[in-house]
């Protein structure tokens, strides 16, 4: 694997836990790697990015810093509690996970998250049911992956205290390419609508450039090649870059779209270039997703494409919803460029120079 930079990210960013699930004909494993520090603190995770948003911040920065052993007491301390928010089911009937192992590393660098690694397990009754297993939507997402299942293995993003597929006993539940494809296109379009609000104001700044057809049309193709690039190597773990880093650079995209808007409102060929290097670092925002549901290389076209699709539909979506908003009402009016797209690219520069120096620091 060649990586541009080693990965990283910022230490209160939600992310999803990724969890492998090993189902057997008498007990089923869950191997967890998460960041407990928000579970200790009782931090509702649920449509949540940043944890310093929460009322639990000081209790999350002080976990944060515990040395393992201190912070694996508190976790299981915690446990009885904690569990009860594991959905973990045989068929009709719940099961109680226990800890099997807990590995915590040292508290390191407290500007970067530290991921934990849990292993619980439970007994499964003897009526041969399948297992279905998800968390309580306050936990965050969570990614399932079925452990020895091949190129087709189940493997999907929780959220909102979803539960997982059906997973069989003997043999693994598989997905087939045609399975696969509209679920991406879902998640592709919500990772637009409503979750990429970065995403959605970049598309808008591309918007208040002109209402004519040509320059909309080139700028959003520039943009779709460029992120269908970087969506495809990051996915395939060919490239990774920081979202410490990713994700500032694409505050200053915004911020860069709306300016020029108000200066050089002229589609040229350097925006058409600047446009198609900022759809570079957004297709790596993009691929986070891919990477963390994983699956096999047999379904991975349908995943990508899939996915790109449902991008795609969402950014088409935004700018319909702001074509009927305003563009169809008053595009054609002589004061439409100073009344609205001036002062709307203002609003877009604003929100994108806040965006960046809340992510640089």
């Amino acid at each position: 694997m060649l990586a541009a930079f080693a990965p990283s990210a910022r230490a209160h960013e939600i992310r999803p836990a990724i969890s492998d699930v090993l189902v057997e004909a008498d007990r089923v494993q869950m191997h967890i790697v998460l960041t407990l520090e928000p579970l200790v603190a009782g931090i509702d995770l649920q449509g949540l990015d940043d944890t310093d948003n929460a009322p639990q911040a000081d209790r999350y920065d002080t976990l944060r810093a515990l040395p393992p052993e201190d912070l694996q007491t508190a976790f299981r301390d915690d446990w009885p509690d904690i569990r009860e928010g594991f959905e973990l089911a045989a068929g009709d009937t719940g099961l109680t996970p226990e800890i099997l192992r807990l590995e915590i590393p040292p508290a390191g660098d407290l500007a970067l998250p530290r991921d934990s690694r849990l292993l619980i397990g439970a007994d499964l009754p003897p009526d041969g049911s399948p297992v279905t297993v998800g968390w309580d939507a306050a936990y965050g997402p969570l990614v399932v992956r079925q452990r020895e299942g091949g190129d087709d293995a189940y493997s999907a993003l929780l959220e909102d205290g979803a539960v997982s597929e059906p997973l069989p006993r003997t043999g693994v539940a598989t997905e087939t390419a045609w399975q696969v494809f509209p679920r991406f296109i879902v998640q592709g379009f919500e990772h637009i609508i409503p979750k990429g609000l970065d995403h959605i104001v970049f598309v808008l700044g591309l918007f208040f450039f002109s209402l004519h057809i040509r320059p909309l049309l080139v700028q959003v193709t520039a943009f779709t090649l460029a992120h269908t690039v970087t969506l495809a190597l990051a996915a395939l773990g060919l490239v990774r870059i920081p979202g410490s880093i990713v994700e500032p650079l694409i505050a200053a995209s915004i911020v860069f779209v709306a300016v020029e808007n108000l200066f050089r409102p002229q589609l040229g060929p350097f925006r058409t270039v600047v446009v198609f290097f900022f759809g570079l670092l957004h297709g790596l925002g993009f691929a986070s997703v891919l990477g963390e549901l994983g699956g096999g290389s047999a379904n991975f076209l349908a995943r990508l494409i899939g996915f790109n699709i449902g991008v795609e539909l969402g950014q088409l979506t935004v700018i319909a919803a702001a074509f009927l908003t305003v563009g169809y009402w008053f595009g054609g009016r002589p004061w439409y460029r100073s009344r609205i797209a001036i002062p709307a690219s203002v609003l877009i520069a604003a929100i994108g120079a806040f965006w960046f120096v809340e992510r640089v620091a």
